[in-house]
């Protein structure tokens, strides 16, 4: 049963930040669909706020069970959604194509997504049993296993984004855990051999979105089209905005997937600066309370759950924002609780969920 004395811990902030977030992410979608052709895709808007109330039950299912409980279930949600990620694997390859949603009951998901966080969890337990000395070489084989499998998963679906962003998660969490240093600089040296082998693996489209970024100016036209498009719209918000539904670029759709990965230029060219600083000010007190609920946590497992949380959350913004506005290569990675998206939404309100779930047990 639920103790009610756990409403005492739950802290509302984090709480009324999100459901901003997620508010301002439905009057972008609105407004980067509204003069879409498809009916289908001007009510996208609609969609979302049906998949904002499915995230919300997960949200309450989530701070409402103990998190060592939610825990116990990470290696049995582990071998699932890689099951899940190799049947992807193998209707893909059947396809000739890619394929990244699982369909059940007329919902599609995406289980990369969720993947993000079952790892968490699962890193999180292992850790949480082992100290710094107790980190050796076979117990950094299991890990990079743990990490290695659904990668390699994702990266073959194509998800290059998805897949890279496990490796940083996977670092930030031996950082808490305070695994030796020979083992983080080992690591980093293997990723940086490994990354001629990636790039000769990766697919046209994906080699294409990197050369894009470095040099955008060498195909204005064609693969260097959506990052100079995007940068237009960043740049003609000025200080406060064109206004609602009255961004050129956004309404007239020079850029393509603004109301999902591209969300941010929709906002920078309708909101101007005043508006995006006010979206990054609630993403950094999210985490900033993040950290703090991770320093403070009941026991080990929860500060590693909670700041596994937290880099999730990093570096999404930071990988999104920074392709938008051209400091980064495109990888496809959607702004959390902005773009368009219920698996993201639902994934992100699961996370949220978690870290407030570890700030209310603190005392208990």
């Amino acid at each position: 049963m639920f103790d009610r004395r756990l409403l005492i811990n739950f802290d509302w902030s984090v709480l009324i930040a999100v459901l901003c977030l997620i508010a301002c992410g439905i009057v972008l979608i609105y407004s980067a669909t509204y003069n879409a052709v498809s009916a289908s895709t001007k009510t996208l808007y609609i969609r979302q706020i049906y998949w904002a109330l499915i995230a919300l039950v997960g949200f309450f299912l989530t701070i409402i069970i103990d998190y060592h409980r939610i825990v116990r279930y990470g290696v049995a949600l582990y071998i699932l959604n890689n099951l899940l990620l190799l049947y992807l694997l193998i209707l893909g390859s059947s396809r000739a194509g890619v394929n990244r949603w699982v369909s059940f009951m007329g919902i599609s998901f995406q289980p990369s997504e969720f993947m993000k966080i079952i790892l968490v969890l699962i890193l999180a337990e292992y850790l949480s049993r082992r100290y710094k000395e107790d980190i050796k070489t076979r117990e950094i084989a299991t890990l990079l296993m743990l990490v290695g499998l659904p990668f390699v998963l994702v990266m073959k679906q194509p998800d290059l984004g998805s897949a890279i962003l496990l490796i940083p998660i996977f670092i930030v969490i031996l950082l808490v855990a305070e695994a030796p240093l020979i083992w983080l600089i080992s690591l980093a040296g293997a990723t940086f051999t490994a990354a001629p082998i990636i790039w000769r693996r990766l697919k046209p489209y994906q080699i294409n979105r990197i050369l894009s970024f470095i040099k955008p100016h060498l195909d204005p036209l064609g693969i260097g089209y959506q990052v100079l498009q995007s940068r237009i719209a960043v740049g003609s918000g000025g200080i406060l905005g064109q206004g609602f539904l009255s961004g050129t670029q956004s309404q007239l759709k020079f850029i393509p997937q603004h109301h999902t990965d591209f969300i941010f230029s929709v906002l920078a060219e309708e909101w101007g600066f005043v508006g995006c600083i006010i979206i990054i000010v609630l993403f950094l007190f999210i985490i900033l309370k993040g950290i703090d609920f991770a320093l403070h946590a009941k026991d080990r497992q929860g500060t590693l759950i909670a700041m596994g949380i937290v880099s999730i959350f990093i570096f999404n913004v930071i990988i999104n924002i920074g392709m938008v506005v051209g400091l980064m290569p495109i990888t496809g990675i959607p702004l959390p609780f902005l773009s368009y998206g219920g698996t993201s939404l639902v994934s992100n309100m699961v996370a949220i969920g978690l870290i407030l779930n570890i700030h209310m047990r603190r005392f208990s």
